[in-house]
């Protein structure tokens, strides 16, 4: 008799003898990406911590809270696949969550949303401040981030209660047509697109952050060649006393309070803009210096008028005296519009800084050109319109009147470029050490804007350029 083959039993890791690997390299992964995590959540702040816990927490809860708030859409047409799988039987209806993915960092959560049919940006920002209370968020604002996608920052901390401060490297910067300014209220970098722009008109309260800020700039820009400054100071009389002391060896002009000495500043820049004007086709080949940049030969001027309501005031009276200062002050306004409507395309931009952007301050024909307008606090309504415009009436969270408290010096209110409305920021403190070290390193790179162009075109140019006749 013969006996018969004995059947060995098979189970599934015979049939499928990879699958323990496989299996491994699924846990492998798992803890790799759990170490990443848990290395990650470890070495960041205690801030940071909180945001990723809170990041975590909002993609936990996302598909309910989506639904809450209507930020869902429901999908009555079958796929393929249900359409295979049910036959003629009707499939049930989908519903289509928005996807997101968060981001992060010590003032709050950046997130980004892929969006689906009919659940886009406007629906989100009606729903701003309802993400804000289930986030347990500041505020939480939402913008497009490229075709079908949407950013959210929600914020966690207030970014404009807490200091904040600068340290420059003594680095040119990348792009000159690009002013850093500092962080706004969304904890997010502030900049200002200076490319074209003539004119900046800076406001606000005594000791609440005008001067910081433009020395801030200044020394950011400082290392560049391709920059040169000039400073009229209304508050002090000579160059060693005040708030540019630290910075004078890195302007090539500087004036006081003097009327007189301010209206030959001024005089000589409209000169020069004259005189780059008449050259500019044929120096640079083109008619807008912003078309190639800044360079060290034919640099950005920025001019700097602090307290300009020194340079401009209206004088009354029938002595000598008064009227030649009112000559002066007339002839100052004058020549600064100038600069302001025609120095754009070749290269020169005047800061305007004052207390109040009122008309008898900033005379209107030179405030109203400025493209470009801050504010620091203000106490009246009359004072944030002079320096905002009207509009900032529609805008109450931003506006400069709500920012008296000691905790806002150092914020300021402007209008959003590119956009509608008002946003506030907060301009870094920068240490006058700082400030006075970067001057001193980049000293060396001070240059007369006169003496460059005359190595470019030759002394007659300016000895053409009659001021009184084209100014």
């Amino acid at each position: 008799m013969i006996a018969a083959p004995s059947m060995a039993t098979t189970g599934p890791l015979d049939a499928m003898p990879w699958l323990p690997y496989a299996a491994a390299v699924v846990v492998l992964g798992l803890l790799g990406w759990l170490i990443v995590i848990g290395v990650r959540f470890l070495s960041a702040d205690k801030e940071t911590r909180r945001s990723i816990r809170q990041a975590a927490r909002m993609r936990r809860t996302w598909p309910r809270l989506a639904r809450n708030l209507g930020l869902v859409t429901t999908d009555r047409t079958p796929t393929f696949l249900q359409s295979l799988a049910t036959g003629d039987k009707k499939p049930e209806p989908r519903i289509l969550t928005p996807s997101l993915s968060t981001k992060p960092d010590p003032y709050g959560v950046t997130v980004t949303v892929k969006t689906v049919p009919k659940i886009g940006l406007e629906e989100f920002q009606k729903r701003a401040d309802h993400l804000a209370d289930a986030w347990a968020c500041t505020r939480v604002s939402v913008n497009p981030d490229g075709p079908g996608k949407l950013r959210i920052r929600a914020v966690r901390r207030e970014p404009l209660f807490e200091p904040y401060a600068f340290t420059p490297d003594g680095k040119p910067p990348a792009d000159l047509s690009v002013w850093d300014l500092g962080i706004d209220e969304y904890a997010l970098a502030s900049v200002l697109r200076m490319s074209n722009v003539p004119g900046v008109c800076v406001a606000g309260l005594p000791g609440y952050g005008k001067t910081s800020l433009i020395n801030g700039l200044i020394s950011r820009l400082a290392p560049s060649g391709a920059v040169q400054f000039a400073v009229a100071d209304g508050k002090v009389s000579e160059a060693h006393e005040g708030d540019y002391a630290d910075v004078v060896n890195r302007l090539f002009a500087f004036v006081g309070d003097d009327l007189e000495a301010a209206n030959k500043l001024f005089r000589r820049l409209v000169k020069l803009r004259r005189a780059r004007s008449s050259s500019i086709r044929r120096l640079l080949g083109t008619t807008n210096m912003w078309s190639k940049g800044p360079s060290a030969e034919w640099p950005l001027v920025v001019l700097v008028v602090d307290e300009a309501h020194t340079y401009f005031r209206e004088y009354k009276g029938s002595d000598s005296t008064t009227k030649r200062l009112a000559q002066l002050a007339a002839d100052n306004a004058r020549l600064v519009e100038d600069l302001v409507k025609k120095g754009r395309s070749v290269g020169i931009v005047v800061v305007l800084a004052t207390q109040k952007a009122t008309g008898d301050a900033i005379p209107t024909f030179i405030r109203d050109v400025c493209p470009v307008s801050l504010s620091f606090a203000q106490k009246t309504t009359e004072a944030a319109v002079a320096a905002l415009g009207e509009d900032i009436r529609n805008w109450p969270d931003a506006n400069p009147v709500t920012m008296q408290d000691p905790g806002f010096v150092g914020v300021a209110s402007m209008v959003r470029q590119g956009h509608e409305g008002f946003t506030r920021i907060r301009v870094p403190y920068v240490e006058p050490d700082h400030v006075a070290r970067v001057a001193e390193a980049s000293a060396h790179l001070t240059a007369d804007p006169f003496e460059l162009l005359t190595l470019q075109a030759g002394p007659s140019l300016f000895k053409d350029t009659d001021f009184d006749t084209t100014a």
